[in-house]
């Protein structure tokens, strides 16, 4: 039976009280870079405080869901990595409680964050996604002269089409401008170039004030006595300096949502999968009516009578047709014909094609953007629990509280996620990907870090354990350990040197024979090394006998001999035998061909390495027995 312990309400308190200030922190980093991004939209627009008060405020609803996967993973860290370092965790530990059990409560409370998660995002994140993106329409549309882009027509200027080559946004000038002016109907249109312009808001944002420099005016003159005409009257205009007033309403109005109806951000999970189903239902009919069409004009087939089919269907089938024969008794003027019309109707079909193809990827785009919204409302609601069991199981290893490493390795832990998120989601978005393999990448890579994670750290197992690492890589690399011997400020019992010498002297008659014997600088045979291994235990052997020589000799007074043993290299006993210790391991290498040649050139390596640490050791073998018999002799 379940019951709340003393324990779980101790830690949820703790966890409580982190997750509600990390969450703030969270929540304001991420609406500072939101505001980032739309700093533009905001400066300069003379946008009143409740007008700012409502992107603010829509702004923070709609980052709840993002803000709280980060903050679980933070206030985790740093609750359990408090615990760990005040002792208490051991404490728990000690009182038999395992890890996984004192993580229950938070569990529990993960689950049920994870379910406001979803709520926001289903419910009250699409109203807000909705409204921050009518309002960032309303402000673009408030002052045009802010927006006015570079290379295209910009037609938010009522009744009028300006196109800008090239802008100063210091100045504010306008270069190489043309303008299109729809007053009424064709017959009183105008087209303005001007060589250099600058749009200003009057004092009272009702009117747009344009100065125009080194330009032309060109315009059609309707009256009532041409009105019905064919004949229109002309007028020119050339100017070095003129001002027109533009009508405009500056003040902040609310632009219509119509173009945000397909945005999939703005809508709940039931108005996805509704709005799917009919998108799908369209852009097949639209397909089939397409299919229909080039069905029609590519493989059109006349209504024939029998016999002339029949007729057709013979010298269809006749092994002596041929098309390039029959081309080349044309005519000249025919073949250019033939030429030109099949050029002609390809080009129409590419051209037919590429407008198609126009309207069938914004559909698929669509319904991707909709599917990718779907699947994003449970991804972020299960981000919560993969945090929670990647920032705890942290913090119980790494024992180490408050905002320093925990900070840390939050932040890297989320850019991981993010990376990982942003990247999955453009090539789904893109169709470079499938949907669910795009928005699942991220947490189909942290969820395997999560369970490894929280296994060692059930396991109290030493995953962030520095020296382990460089261990490993050291031996993959086949870096070679010094060896220290320092002398002894009290000695217990002396070296027996007259034993000594004659065990050096053994080994060093072992070590020639065995470089004799074994061809060290030979290359071996790889099916001897990689699937027909035979241990070899002499070096092995050898290498124990000179341990114990040196830890014998380690208790001596003489520097000279202290000196020589550090000369002794640190003999790796396997290396040059085989890569692995498992014949598994050793065969799965071998079929791996460049980890294989990896291996075999690594062992090559350290085949030479020993050849010449037996010479050293035979070296050092001489000089400390000459050493000890010079010792022998004074006495």
């Amino acid at each position: 039976m379940f019951r709340i312990k003393k324990l779980d309400i101790f830690i949820s308190k703790q966890f409580g009280v982190l997750f509600i200030g990390t969450f703030f922190i969270c929540q304001f980093v991420l609406m500072m870079q939101f505001l980032w991004r739309y700093i533009d939209e905001l400066i300069g627009k003379g946008l009143s405080m409740e007008i700012l008060a409502q992107f603010f405020w829509y702004m923070g609803l709609m980052l709840v869901p993002q803000a709280m996967p980060l903050a679980i993973l933070l206030s985790s860290l740093i609750t359990f990595g408090n615990l760990g370092e005040s002792s208490e965790l051991t404490a728990i530990k000690a009182a038999g409680i395992s890890l996984i059990q004192s993580f229950r409560s938070l569990i529990v409370l993960t689950v049920v964050i994870s379910g406001i998660s979803f709520y926001f995002q289903n419910n009250i994140g699409p109203t807000a996604n909705m409204k921050i993106g009518q309002l960032l329409i309303s402000m673009k549309q408030k002052s045009p002269e802010v927006e006015i882009p570079e290379g295209i027509f910009y037609d938010g200027i009522p009744n009028s089409n300006l196109y800008v080559q090239r802008k100063d946004v210091k100045t504010g000038m306008l270069y190489g401008v043309m303008i299109y002016r729809m007053t009424g109907s064709y017959e009183d249109q105008a087209i303005i170039l001007a060589d250099s312009a600058m749009l200003q808001a009057t004092a009272e944002k009702k009117h747009l004030l344009l100065h125009l420099w080194s330009g032309e005016w060109f315009e059609n003159m309707q009256t009532d006595a041409f009105g019905n005409s064919a004949a229109v009257p002309y007028r020119r205009e050339t100017f070095t300096a003129k001002k027109i007033v533009l009508d405009f309403d500056g003040d902040f109005n609310m632009a219509d949502a119509t173009s945000l109806s397909n945005d999939a951000r703005g809508k709940s999970l039931k108005k996805i999968f509704h709005d799917i189903d009919s998108l799908n239902i369209t852009y097949d009919s639209i397909g089939n009516a397409y299919y229909k069409d080039e069905k029609m004009g590519m493989y059109f087939t006349p209504k024939i009578n029998k016999r002339d089919s029949l007729a057709a269907i013979k010298a269809g089938m006749a092994n002596n047709f041929n098309i390039d024969s029959t081309y080349s008794h044309l005519s000249a003027s025919k073949k250019s014909q033939v030429v030109n019309d099949a050029l002609a109707k390809t080009q129409a079909a590419v051209n037919d094609l590429d407008f198609k193809s126009m309207i069938t990827k914004d559909g698929d785009k669509i319904i991707n953007d909709h599917e990718i919204e779907a699947i994003n409302k449970f991804t972020v609601a299960l981000s919560c629990l993969i945090f929670f069991f990647i920032g705890a199981p942290l913090g119980a290893i790494i024992r180490k509280g408050g905002l320093g490493i925990p900070v840390i390795i939050s932040v890297l832990v989320f850019i991981v996620y993010y990376i990982l998120d942003n990247s999955g989601y453009r090539m789904a978005r893109g169709g470079m990907w499938s949907v669910w393999f795009g928005k699942g990448l991220a947490p189909a890579v942290l969820t395997p870090i999560a369970v490894f994670v929280t296994y060692k750290a059930n396991k109290d197992s030493v995953v962030f354990n520095i020296d382990l690492y460089k261990d490993v890589m050291r031996k993959l690399l086949g870096l070679r350990i010094k060896r220290h011997v320092f002398g002894k400020e009290v000695v217990i019992e002396d070296p027996n040197y007259t034993n000594d010498a004659m065990r050096l002297g053994a080994i060093s008659n072992d070590v020639g024979d065995y470089s004799k014997t074994q061809k060290l600088v030979g290359m071996p045979n790889p099916i001897n090394i990689f699937f027909k291994y035979h241990p070899d235990h002499e070096i092995k052997r050898i290498s124990e006998e000179m341990e114990d020589v040196i830890n014998d000799l380690s208790n001596t007074r003489d520097h000279y001999i202290l000196s020589e043993l550090n000369n002794y290299p640190v003999v790796s006993v396997k290396a040059h035998t085989r890569p692995f210790e498992r014949k598994w391991m050793n065969i799965i290498s071998a079929v791996i061909l460049p980890l294989g040649i990896f291996f075999y050139f690594r062992m090559l390596g350290f085949r030479i390495r020993l050849l010449r640490d037996l010479k050293t050791i035979k070296q050092t073998n001489d000089n400390i027995i000459r050493r000890i018999s010079d010792m022998q002799t004074i006495k």
